[in-house]
């Protein structure tokens, strides 16, 4: 009988992850993780500020090599250039999380009715959400395949890429002062990050690269007790997520503890979707 070190199947020294998104609440999560577990990271996002202070408490807290690239993800070239940067700093890549996502600047556009959505907001949202994981995964695959030793490949879905949201909690709902709900295109975009996970995980399984996703329940970050207090009620455990609690399944992807896991789509929603 082959004894394993189960504990070491999540060990990530050694490996060289890119993290998108990486500048926001769940990012900043998901690096600090992924570093804990021995990862040097580069640390991609479009807000310069963010990912250099957040690199610098990576490297002082982790002790590894941790970088901030500005990125893009909605420009090819811009792409291209972030992963040809990555490998000039780091020499390979070995983890990708696929997670960058838009914030609008025009809540009012990005909140309005769905008879009444501009198609320039829409194709705005797009070219991130869904336009920006395509570009990312295929320049970052590419590299994979020509270096020829695999890689994990995990991208940030949502609970409202595989279900639609309740439309009776956002009566009263506010966030940073702001009345909200979730657009179709946040639901779209979401739902086509799921189908190219599927269809990559199978387009590059021969290549030894797996492709998954997780899908993040709603996470506490600002609503109002309002709003917390209805999702709430919709959920089994009774309780929005805490940042934090994405991160668990994100090293289980990117590590060996998930080698002949691919195609799948982990949904993190305190039971929302079990009802």
């Amino acid at each position: 009988m082959t004894i394993l070190s189960y504990k070491n199947l999540f060990d990530l020294k050694g490996k060289i992850a890119i993290v998108t998104g990486a500048g926001g609440i769940l990012g900043e999560n998901f690096c600090s993780g992924l570093a804990e577990m021995g990862a040097s990271i580069a640390l991609v996002d479009i807000q310069k500020e963010a990912i250099e202070k957040l690199s610098i408490e990576i490297n002082e807290k982790y002790g590894v090599k941790a970088c901030g690239i500005v990125c893009d993800v909605s420009d090819p070239i811009s792409v291209k250039n972030m992963v040809k940067e990555v490998v000039n700093k780091f020499g390979d890549i070995n983890i990708l999380h696929n997670n960058a996502a838009a914030k609008s600047d025009d809540l009012k556009a990005y909140f309005s009715p769905l008879e009444d959505y501009s198609i320039e907001q829409w194709q705005k949202i797009m070219a991130v959400n869904l336009d920006g994981m395509f570009l990312v995964a295929q320049a970052v695959g590419k590299y994979m395949i020509d270096k020829g030793a695999g890689g994990s490949i995990i991208q940030t879905s949502s609970i409202y890429g595989v279900m639609a949201p309740d439309q009776r909690i956002y009566e009263g709902s506010f966030y940073l002062d702001g009345k909200i709900n979730t657009p179709a295109v946040y639901s779209v975009s979401k739902a086509g990050i799921v189908g190219l996970t599927k269809y990559l995980s199978t387009y590059w399984a021969n290549h030894g690269i797996r492709v998954n996703a997780i899908a993040p329940g709603g996470v506490e970050s600002g609503q109002n007790d309002e709003f917390k207090y209805k999702y709430s009620q919709r959920i089994p455990m009774n309780r929005m997520a805490k940042p934090y609690e994405m991160v668990g399944a994100l090293l289980y992807l990117a590590s060996d503890a998930s080698s002949y896991v691919t195609g799948q789509t982990i949904i993190i929603d305190g039971g929302l979707s079990a009802w």
